[in-house]
């Protein structure tokens, strides 16, 4: 199947909710993608083409709360490769870092533990979906302080009028689907 077919069985499988959770928010669900064994698949096998034609080490997969956790483990085995959790504070047993954020509606906060990666580990981070980029800049500000390289960011689906690759300069995007 081509790269194009797994887009199109994902793009096809991603419904639309207009005005939800408020008006003139149009809500993209991915919920049937995961309800949907071919479409996971192609996720995971579209993420995995793109890491390999563009990393040639990667070791370890950072994913967000909490969607990232959702294909980040797949795509971790794939590669063999660990998995590590992002998540909203307070979640983490032992020592962690945290970072805060603004959100359109006020601040929120990510940590990872202390521990979950080394200095000079080549790090990839994954999540559903990239709006306004202040979850993704958060996550990347965690892992930069634990000096480690971050090689990508990766997204099932990137809102593009919203700017949030802008936000996570100079770090990368990768998105499989884009929508206005």
């Amino acid at each position: 199947m081509s790269d194009q077919e797994k887009e199109e069985i994902i793009r096809t499988a991603i419904r639309a909710f207009p005005d939800f959770p408020s008006p003139g928010i149009c809500f993209r669900d991915i919920t049937p993608v995961l309800k949907d064994p071919l479409a996971f698949c192609s996720v995971i096998d579209l993420f995995e083409k793109h890491l390999r034609a563009n990393f040639p080490k990667i070791d370890v997969i950072a994913g967000l709360d909490s969607r990232g956790f959702l294909f980040g483990p797949s795509l971790a085995q794939r590669f063999n490769i660990g998995f590590l959790l992002i998540r909203k504070k307070g979640k983490l047993p032992g020592p962690t870092e945290s970072v805060s954020y603004s959100l359109e509606y006020g601040k929120a906060e990510l940590e990872m533990q202390y521990d979950a990666v080394e200095p000079g580990q080549k790090v990839v981070l994954i999540d559903d979906l990239l709006a306004t980029g202040g979850t993704m800049n958060a996550a990347c500000e965690l892992v930069k302080r634990r000096n480690a390289e971050i090689l990508d960011c990766l997204v099932v689906i990137e809102l593009k009028s919203l700017k949030g690759a802008q936000k996570i300069k100079p770090y990368t995007v990768h998105s499989l689907l884009q929508y206005d």
